[in-house]
């Protein structure tokens, strides 16, 4: 049977737009002579469509587009399209009312054809707040073509006691089919990003088409949803190969014969090239999906603002990107000379405008409460906001989002100031540490100079007072990022950081404190795009808690 695989972008909530690129996609496999076409996880809504689903006006939008996509078809093509579909049993039985769901759309009707069993609830997701769990997966199979195929979403092919060390759910779906007597097993997917996620799914998917001898199709949804990326990655696996190289962070279509010996082997890209490909995407949904066009960037001539902008340009083009130097007093010389020379390599619209006059304004008001106090942190706050609101002028006067420029090494500890450098919309570098920023940034730099070598190679400061140095309040990141990991990320103790990575004990304890006093900054942290396991959107800690480790 041909299948095509049709790896799309959607948006939440835009019934008209996603119906008109499932139906584009549509005709596009059926003039491949595809048989089948299938979409991604909730593509007639968009994914996560979170509380929308609790209105009565969104479920009629999206059951009267999925009725009209059905009636709209191009013939000789059946599609499985991931849908919400109401739970018959929640008013004889309680429950929830919706279930997440697959439709068959088939001679212009609509069946339903299955439903997800598996609900995770960890990290950004909460599907069983809106959903009902469907208990038994192996109903879920419908023959086309002579072939039962077996139908699982996303999370329910990630519980194979066979792959995974520990389970957190106690049926495998992908088995239950399999027993049922499918042929062909169909994963319809929404699953964003982080980093290895790709190379994972393939070895867990090859795993499942070796043990239960019958091809995987796996199609993945692609493109942004604010902080969520999702890479694509769609894979056809025989326990021999793969049909097809997958295509990442684009949409495309590829029809494969499932039939056919499939050999190939994905080919592996290296860290910095998907961080680019990830975050590049993120920026350019987030300002195009919320109708703007154009974004400006604080360029202080250092590494992050100089990362941010290069990437911002390659998501939005140079004529898109503005950047703004606001030197202090206290800025180096080769700050400003660093911020020009990079607008200069990205050919983007750069301003200089000073703050010294600001400083000796704000002084000059807060002289009567601030009388017989030394400059400290109120001062140096101070600058950053001056540039914060500059930004936001800017920014509302032109028609540009400010894209926040800090790294996750600084968002970790607080080392940033809110309503100055936290000002923005978006925070594209925010799930990166410290130690990632310098390897993508060389990374960008492989063909010739895009960032200044200069702003990559000299000791990071604030430059809020003179001779400032981050590591003047933090030990050198390559010492920090390590211990920050095992904190942020692996939820390690003062005593298992330290024994891992050699540090005192007394300064973990010192950065494990500074991590949870941080938990407000971050609360307040603009939205950050998630390439890593463990980002701010799924690590959710109270926001005040009095809980200290000894």
């Amino acid at each position: 049977m041909k299948v095509a695989l049709c790896q799309i972008d959607t948006t939440v909530g835009d019934f008209a737009g996603n119906s008109r690129k499932i139906l584009e996609y549509a005709g596009r496999a059926a003039a491949a002579n595809a048989e089948l076409a299938v979409f991604p996880e909730l593509a007639v809504c968009g994914y996560p469509p979170e509380d929308l689903l609790l209105s009565p006006g969104f479920l009629h939008a999206h059951d009267a587009a999925l009725h009209e996509l059905a009636a709209n078809l191009p013939p000789g093509i059946d599609v499985l399209v991931g849908c919400v579909a109401e739970n018959a049993a929640a008013g004889s039985r309680g429950g929830h009312p919706l279930h997440n769901a697959v439709a068959l759309l088939q001679d212009g009707l609509v069946q339903i054809v299955a439903r997800k069993s598996l609900l995770p609830t960890y990290d950004v997701f909460d599907e069983s707040r809106y959903f009902e769990p469907w208990l038994t997966p192996e109903t879920n199979i419908v023959r086309l073509h002579g072939k039962r195929i077996g139908i699982v979403i996303c999370e329910d092919g990630w519980n194979d006691a066979h792959f995974w060390d520990k389970r957190i759910y106690a049926i495998d779906p992908v088995e239950r089919v399999v027993r049922a007597g499918a042929q062909l097993v169909v994963n319809l997917s929404a699953s964003p990003w982080s980093l290895g996620k790709d190379t994972f799914r393939h070895r867990m998917v090859a795993a499942a088409a070796v043990r239960h001898g019958v091809p995987m199709l796996y199609v993945n949804m692609v493109g942004g949803d604010v902080e969520l990326q999702f890479d694509g990655g769609s894979l056809a696996v025989k326990s021999t190969g793969i049909a097809c190289q997958p295509v990442m962070f684009a949409e495309t279509l590829q029809v494969v014969e499932t039939d056919e010996e499939w050999t190939e082997q994905p080919a592996p890209q290296p860290a910095e090239a998907m961080h680019h490909a990830a975050i590049v995407q993120g920026i350019r949904a987030y300002v195009r999906k919320f109708g703007f066009q154009k974004a400006v960037i604080g360029l202080s001539g250092g590494i992050d603002s100089a990362l941010v902008a290069t990437l911002a340009v390659d998501a939005l083009g140079a004529a898109n990107v503005a950047g703004i130097g606001m030197p202090s007093s206290y800025s180096s010389d080769h700050s400003v000379d660093d911020a020009r020379r990079l607008a200069k390599n990205l050919g983007i619209d750069f301003h200089v405008l000073p703050i010294a006059p600001l400083q000796d304004a704000f002084a000059n008001v807060l002289e009567p409460v601030f009388r017989g106090s030394k400059p400290g942190l109120a001062e140096e706050n101070l600058q950053s906001r001056m540039r914060g609101s500059l930004l936001m002028a800017f920014a509302n006067k032109f028609g540009h989002l400010v894209l926040t420029t800090g790294n996750k090494s600084e968002c970790a500890v607080g080392y940033c100031t809110l309503y100055g450098d936290t000002n923005g919309a978006l925070a594209p570098i925010a799930d990166l540490w410290k130690t990632e920023v310098w390897a993508l940034s060389r990374w960008l730099n492989r063909d010739g100079e895009r960032i200044p070598p200069r702003s990559i190679e000299k000791a990071p400061s604030a430059e809020l007072r003179p001779d400032q140095f981050d590591t003047d309040s933090l030990p050198p990141y390559p010492e920090l990022d390590p211990v920050l990991r095992c904190i942020v990320e692996e939820n390690m103790t003062v005593e298992q950081t330290a024994k891992r990575t050699g540090m005192a004990r007394s300064k973990v304890a010192e950065l494990f404190a500074k991590v949870q006093n941080a938990e407000f900054k971050r609360y307040q942290y603009p939205p950050t795009l998630k390439v890593s396991e463990r980002c701010w959107s799924g690590r959710r800690m109270p926001v005040s808690h009095h809980y200290r480790e000894q």
